[in-house]
């Protein structure tokens, strides 16, 4: 657990000097407390939002009476640290580099939407800006599910941007993804009788066959691509070296385009299991999030992509992946990826991110917050 200190946060110290001082807060998923309390009393004074507090989470609203609404969320939370906190700086100027856990994931991007709430008093349109812990552990745990749960009330919007890392560019939508175990039994037996047996991780075959042979669909939404993908990520069976296996399991992930819904992928990945030619299967569903489609036709989608233009991004294209920008798609609501830091960098030990898109990704959401 954190150590038991008082952590605090200046708003309004420049960008790149708050992202540090973020990474220096510790919080794993789970030990959250910490960097929540020092989100929420930098919010709390602030006189022009309003802030409601749930567990490790905090929504904080402006009331200005706009005609639009919107939605800028990021997590709190990081993986475990491995020697990467406190953070450091490496350079100087335009190729400065902030290394430390979270600088990608996702810190910078929380910086950025901290420093735009203590500046943006009066927006041209009103923000919901949300920090929310539990992102990085299983979904059941996830704190901006927990808010909608909680608090629907606060997430009427037009649109949505979540600050997760896409190098400065906007990344549309999301994939789904489902996991699916199927197992297929055997008959035990001692292996040097194997002829009395049969062996469950043999009939897997057809299976493991068909994965290895699938050809995944590129499909165009919204004018971006998205790749799929369907594949073998586990296989177990057999319970010691000499015993024939009476039952073999392999785990499916699918990974959807957005022009699906959990119901048409779950069917899809039925069909390519009954067409493998298994004698006999049981598939059991062990995990499933929708996919979010971009929504970049949307009147504000357009203005935002035209202020990150502005701003030095480059042009959408798909999110190759999950994230949260799902819960947004569940409740109608049109939502992007879009953060400092490469994704590819997300959770690894040499954890890092160039303080230029920081910066750009401020000025790229100031100009169309205040447009």
């Amino acid at each position: 657990m954190t150590e038991a200190r008082d952590y605090s946060i200046d708003v309004f110290a420049p960008v790149d000097q708050l992202a540090a001082a973020l990474i220096d807060i510790p919080s794993v998923s789970a030990d959250e407390r910490a960097i929540a309390d020092a989100v929420e009393t930098a919010l709390r004074a602030l006189p022009h939002l309003t802030v409601t507090r749930d567990a490790d989470a905090m929504v904080a609203r402006t009331e200005t009476g706009a005609g639009e609404r919107v939605v800028i969320a990021g997590h709190l939370d990081t993986v475990p640290i491995k020697d990467n906190v406190p953070g450091r700086f490496e350079g100087e100027g335009a190729d400065a580099v902030l290394w430390g856990r979270g600088s990608v994931d996702m810190k910078a991007g929380v910086a950025v939407m901290l420093s735009l709430a203590a500046q943006l008093d009066a927006p041209a349109r009103d923000i919901t800006w949300v920090f929310y812990d539990h992102e990085e552990v299983e979904a059941t745990k996830n704190g901006l599910g927990r808010l909608v749960r909680h608090h629907s009330d606060l997430f009427d919007a037009n649109f949505a941007v979540l600050c997760e890392p896409t190098s400065a560019a906007i990344e549309g939508g999301c994939n789904g993804t489902l996991r699916a175990e199927i197992t297929v039994p055997g008959k035990a037996a001692h292996s040097a009788r194997a002829w009395k047996g049969i062996n469950a991780i043999h009939r897997l075959a057809p299976l493991l066959t068909t994965l290895g042979s699938y050809e995944p669909a590129t499909v165009n939404v919204d004018g971006l691509d998205y790749r799929e993908g369907l594949n073998a990520v586990g296989v177990r069976g057999g319970i010691a070296g000499n015993v024939i296996p009476d039952a073999a399991t392999v785990t499916v992930n699918y990974r959807f385009a957005p022009d699906k819904s959990l119901d048409e992928a779950k069917a899809h990945v039925v069909d390519v299991v009954n067409g493998a030619g298994l004698e006999e299967h049981t598939l059991v569903w062990t995990d499933e999030s929708a996919a979010c489609r971009p929504g970049l036709d949307a009147p504000l989608a357009q203005s935002f992509a035209t202020a990150v233009s502005a701003a030095g991004g480059g042009a959408p294209r798909a999110k190759e992946g999950w994230t949260d920008v799902s819960r947004f798609g569940a409740m109608g609501i049109p939502a992007v990826n879009y953060g400092p830091g490469n994704p590819e960098l997300a959770h690894a030990d040499d954890e890092r991110c160039p303080v230029s898109e920081i910066f750009a990704c401020r000025a790229g959401l100031e100009a169309w917050l205040t447009a």
